[in-house]
């Protein structure tokens, strides 16, 4: 039973899809998994397991930022054996070719955080990426479902809001196409302890327009993006 989690052993799948939302690791669960079932309210961060075509997946609520998704990426691998990760989230589009609610998936993480720095004495920039496999079909599967989707890569920022929207246009200029919170944590981890890690997300902001979707919007219609993952995961 790990510290923040606390799940017993078994509760939890090998496969795990990892929003930030903890409700939308509720919805996702209801409305995605056969006879699914909470395994942790621990935090109010919550837990779910149950089945997808058949397998074993759980979906596990894992908070906003990198330092909140490291926890719980490290102990869902090391403290219960997860050898494959989906973050399943929202993103700011950094780019005009994005709009609201399309979908995006995360070839590498470009980051402001000083976690990976540290990890290296100040020495290496260290470059996390996307387990090939898992995008590789995503891709395939997304493109079975209709449903188009953006691959590139995205920065994971250590700050929701920022005195340095200047940035942004720079790294928009360099193929960067949106931003989010966690996705650098979790492909550094994954890689770590040799899981195999994706993020998907969908655009919920656009920095550049400022149009944006409402919380409960965010929390409960990003369907085709939890629909690739899930068929992602189990294939």
């Amino acid at each position: 039973m790990s510290t923040h989690i606390g799940a017993e052993p078994g509760e939890i799948a090998e496969r795990v899809l990892m929003p930030g939302d903890p409700l939308r690791a509720k919805w996702i669960a209801e409305t995605y998994l056969e006879g699914a079932r909470c395994y942790t309210t621990v935090r109010g961060m919550l837990g779910f397991t149950g089945k997808w075509n058949g397998v074993d997946v759980s979906v596990q609520g894992s908070g906003m930022g990198m330092p909140s998704a490291s926890i719980y990426a490290h102990e869902l691998v090391n403290e219960y054996g997860v050898k494959s990760l989906i973050r399943v989230g929202s993103c700011g589009a950094l780019t005009e070719d994005l709009q609201l609610r399309d979908v995006v998936a995360a070839i590498g993480s470009s980051t402001d955080s000083n976690m990976n720095r540290m990890r290296f004495d100040g020495l290496i920039d260290y470059a996390p990426v996307a387990d090939f496999g898992l995008l590789r079909t995503s891709v395939e599967v997304a493109e079975r479902r209709g449903i188009s989707m953006r691959v590139g890569p995205i920065l994971a920022a250590d700050a929701f809001y920022t005195d340095r929207p200047d940035l942004y246009d720079t790294l928009a200029d360099y193929g960067v196409l949106a931003v989010e919170m966690e996705s650098a944590a979790l492909y550094t981890i994954a890689a770590r302890f040799k899981a195999r890690a994706l993020t998907i997300l969908t655009v919920s902001d656009h920095i550049k327009t400022g149009e944006k979707t409402t919380s409960q919007e965010r929390e409960q219609t990003f369907g085709q993006m939890v629909e690739i993952a899930l068929d992602t995961i189990i294939a």
